[in-house]
């Protein structure tokens, strides 16, 4: 059978895999695939019982799946990869594939009818007769059946862990059952041990209070391994290699040369990190396929699911989102953290909107960030309206007013909709901290980012925003409680406008005052630099 990719019709792009998570499907039907057979190799044949973290849409369910079609011996599948030179014996084993995402999960009874459906499957399959027992035992029994019906190790794998506990984070009773309910069930891989040749799950959290991590201690947890950084994700080589008439397509399509077609695509779409090493960057694999396939750049892993849950623990804790973008923490509350809504850094990093910057091995503290463009703005985005009145479908509308009274030089067009914009603050949301405020001039700035050169600083030292348009650079300083005129004097007196001198466009510096007692702000002043 010969499964090389071709294009079904001259011209036209080949088959992208969005949405594939079945190997077989997609090695049958001609998609294009990314050769990842030599990790699933060493992976499969280095028996430990693994478990991996990657946010959603990061390949995850397709690895689980090339992992059964390995394990059932289906060698003509991998034809052509690099697993074909490796593997020698494609022994075929009993796989036992959990797969908790088909399920919505908001009750008890989802959970159970996914359970009793999976258990009554493998029952039927490998003659195994223990309803009317628990969910655990009767796994148990599946498993010791399926050792006995082929004589060789069982293979388990589960996707998804922690799909459950996810969809109710918002509801500790229920997360509560569901905890205990597969708490159970999971750890009877431990005891089941001697039946098992392989065990891998996967999920986005690791959630340390279930009990899966501390009952399974033999799990080898490889989501920081420099190894295994590159199992789930694409590389720029693979990309280039893999992609080469798609790149091109690309390019014509946006006229673009292939050199500004791959740093587009690195902006937006690159940057994860999963392990402390300097390796390269990973590409988002479902943002890639789709640029691919529709020939059009757009924010399409972030726009596949919206983090309203970790949206609503920000605003809970009333963090400080302007130090989201470099937070430092230390490395165990990434590997061993509780999940608690008080505490929203490593869930926002596990679900994929923050990664690995930079890793300090003496203090043992990772350093986080936004991974790229498609993710910073669309949860910057994303996140404005719980802090402002702006409407979810207005935030860009917005902005491009903000970025276009600047481009025509009218400060004062832009400082006047500003304060619009802080009256419309509605009142019961007015009892703010100063810090509030503060977060509100970040996102305004940071998401001019769009559009323009933008930055905005909280360090001490530098100004608070600065906007760079074609011919002129603003340089912006707030007061909060204070005047427009001290703040236009800290612009002088502390050198904000040193490190735009040599750009060889115009300055302007405006002092903005901030009236603490009506919460808006007050007056402005604009100079030339």
């Amino acid at each position: 059978m010969d499964l090389t990719v071709k294009q079904p019709f001259p011209g036209l792009p080949r088959k992208m895999p969005i949405g594939i998570q079945s190997f077989e499907k997609l090695r049958r039907e001609g998609f294009v695939y990314v050769d990842k057979t030599a990790l699933v190799y060493r992976l499969a044949n280095t028996p430990t019982p693994y478990f991996l973290s990657r946010p959603r849409r990061f390949g995850k369910s397709l690895l689980l799946s090339t992992l059964e079609a390995y394990f059932l011996g289906k060698r003509d599948l991998f034809r052509g990869l690099a697993i074909e030179q490796l593997e020698t014996e494609w022994a075929p084993h009993a796989v036992i594939h959990l797969d908790l995402n088909a399920e919505r999960y908001d009750s008890y009874d989802s959970l159970v009818k996914m359970l009793e459906y999976q258990l009554s499957e493998w029952e039927e399959r490998y003659g195994s007769s223990g309803k009317g027992n628990s969910y655990s035992t009767r796994f148990m029994e599946v498993i010791k059946a399926a050792y006995a019906r082929t004589g060789r190790g069982v293979v388990v794998l589960i996707d998804e862990y922690d799909k459950p506990l996810l969809r109710s984070f918002d509801n500790p009773d229920l997360q509560k059952d569901f905890r205990e309910t597969l708490t159970a069930f999971y750890t009877v891989l431990k005891s089941a041990d001697p039946w098992l040749r392989f065990v891998f799950i996967t999920g986005v959290t690791k959630f340390a209070q279930m009990g899966i991590f501390s009952n399974l201690n033999q799990l080898n947890d490889i989501s920081f391994d420099a190894d295994y950084a590159m199992l789930c994700g694409l590389t720029r080589e693979e990309i280039e290699a893999t992609f080469a008439p798609e790149l091109q397509l690309l390019g014509e399509t946006n006229g673009q040369a292939r050199a500004a077609t791959l740093a587009r695509l690195t902006r937006l779409y690159d940057g994860y990190h999963f392990s402390r090493g300097h390796l390269p960057g990973v590409f988002n694999p479902f943002s890639v396929l789709s640029v691919m396939a529709k020939r059009q750049y757009d924010n399409y892993w972030f726009s596949t699911g919206t983090p309203t849950f970790l949206a609503d623990m920000l605003r809970e804790t009333d963090y400080d989102l302007r130090v989201l973008d470099g937070v430092q923490v230390p490395a165990a509350m990434l590997t061993d953290d509780r999940a608690d809504r008080r505490n929203p850094v490593p869930m926002i990093y596990q679900s994929g909107y923050l990664t690995v910057k930079d890793y300090d091995e003496r203090f043992q503290e990772y350093t986080l960030g936004y991974p790229n463009d498609e993710v910073r703005y669309g949860f910057l985005n994303f996140i404005t309206p719980f802090y402002t009145p702006i409407p979810q479908t207005e935030t860009t509308f917005y902005i491009g007013k903000f970025i276009r009274e600047l481009e025509s030089g009218d400060v004062d067009a832009f400082l006047t909709r500003m304060r619009a914009f802080f009256a419309d603050i509605p009142y019961e949301l007015n009892d703010r901290t100063e810090r509030h405020y503060q977060v509100i001039f970040y996102l305004i700035f940071k998401l001019m980012g769009q559009f323009s050169e933008a930055e905005v600083h909280s360090a001490r030292g530098r100004a608070d925003a600065v906007v760079k348009t074609a011919d002129t650079v603003y340089v912006f300083e707030f007061k909060l409680g204070g005047t427009a005129e001290e703040a236009l004097a800290q612009i002088d007196d502390r050198g904000y406008l040193i490190p735009y001198t040599a750009a060889g466009r115009r300055i302007v510096k405006v002092g903005v005052g901030f009236s603490a007692t009506e919460r808006n702000i007050d007056r402005w002043i604009v100079a030339e630099g």
